[in-house]
């Protein structure tokens, strides 16, 4: 039997720039603060296309080297002052003294648009309403300081806006204004919220801009919940390029569950 050859795989065209220019911040030609040549520069520099430049940019974000600031270009970072990405998406929740919600704004980038669907996927099972209707209110926002792009999208299930039908009539309001007509319900309100990551679609890379092949995306659902009853109310989705943005969280602690008393046996 022939034994099997390992065949080396030279890296993408725009890892190759990538590396390039990373080896060049570290060996000092690009200074911190310094703001590195442009994509139409890179494309006559390394002889390559402006979307290879583009994904070569990508990547040095992605590494912690660069990140891009809206009308100056792209910035080299101090010495490990960049692995974090630029956008910091604040998830926390806040309620006031006088019983009001909060939470931290966020710039549109567009109308939301509202449309009715048939829940499926992570949504629907932790909502527990697979093949259920619902209302879908789908926002694009951004980050003014970075550009970083991000998709919103909340999930009234019908069952939901039936029992509170205010929901209904203005599903598109402010995520704190639905929290303050689910509360004004009666209902006691708890938050979950899951986190994952995958490659995005060819859709979403076009839709949040995404260019680095490397790129996961992270996905948060935010479940809504009745503390009372256990019952799922609303989903929040928000899909965020991992190279661009961060998500960070304010945490209270709980109290620990009461230990059970171990039964003596006879």
């Amino acid at each position: 039997m022939t034994a099997r050859e390992h065949i080396e795989r030279a890296p993408s065209m725009y890892m190759q720039v990538a590396q390039r220019m990373a080896d060049d911040i570290r060996r000092g030609r690009y200074q911190p603060g310094e703001i590195l040549p442009s994509e139409a520069d890179m494309v006559t520099m390394y002889g390559v296309g402006k979307h290879t430049a583009r994904s070569a940019v990508a990547e040095l974000r992605r590494m912690g080297l660069a990140e891009s600031r809206q009308g100056k270009g792209t910035v080299v970072l101090s010495s490990g002052g960049g692995f974090l990405p630029a956008a910091s998406v604040d998830r926390s929740i806040h309620r006031t003294s006088k019983g009001s919600w909060s939470l931290p704004e966020a710039s549109q980038s567009e109308a939301p648009a509202v449309s009715r669907v048939s829940l499926d996927g992570p949504p629907a099972m932790l909502l527990d309403q697979q093949d259920q209707d619902a209302i879908s209110v789908d926002r694009m926002i951004y980050d003014q300081e970075t550009g970083a792009r991000m998709a919103h999208r909340v999930l009234i299930p019908m069952a939901t806006a039936a029992d509170v039908p205010s929901l209904a009539e203005r599903p598109d309001a402010e995520v704190s204004d639905l929290y303050q007509q689910l509360a004004d319900a009666g209902l006691s309100l708890e938050f979950t919220e899951h986190v994952t990551a995958r490659p995005p679609y060819p859709d979403e890379r076009t839709a949040l801009s995404i260019t680095s092949d490397a790129s996961p995306l992270l996905i948060t659902y935010r479940i809504t919940a009745d503390a009372d009853q256990g019952r799922p109310l609303l989903c929040e989705e928000l899909k965020a390029p991992a190279d661009t943005c961060q998500l960070s969280y304010s945490l209270t602690p709980t109290k620990a569950p009461a230990k059970r008393a171990a039964r003596r046996r006879s």
